[in-house]
């Protein structure tokens, strides 16, 4: 059996890793929106749902390149779990746009070899 194990972290960041950090959570909200929007849209026009990847936006939208692709791609597939669910269940509810001022700023990643470590040896 396969566990999927989180873990939760108070972090101490740098100026650097600060505005790392402030300019993942903007480009997750902004891919959401985007491709959130792109759905609504296409559904209007074709009665189909659209597929989209955070890829496609990158040429409109260079700052895209400067933050977690794995990021970017959790926003993909989380976006996705929400439109299937409303479509399966309309008690659901359907998407909601994110707001700079009203979301909780959070982004969900992946560990790719070794590329997320912790340097405190105490845990």
């Amino acid at each position: 059996m396969n566990y999927n194990k989180a873990i939760k972290y108070r972090v101490y960041p740098n100026k650097n890793q600060e505005e790392l950090l402030q300019k993942t959570f903007g480009c997750c909200r902004k891919i959401w929106n985007l491709m959130l929007s792109d759905k609504i849209d296409y559904y209007r026009e074709t009665k189909e749902s659209l597929k989209t990847t955070p890829a496609q936006y990158k040429k409109d939208y260079p700052y895209l390149k400067e933050v977690d692709s794995l990021a970017l791609a959790n926003v993909q597939l989380n976006l996705q779990t929400a439109y299937k669910n409303f479509f399966r269940d309309k008690k659901v509810g359907f998407p909601k746009f994110k707001s700079a001022k009203k979301t909780k700023k959070s982004y969900t990643t992946n560990n790719q070899k070794g590329s997320i470590t912790l340097n405190d040896k105490s845990i």
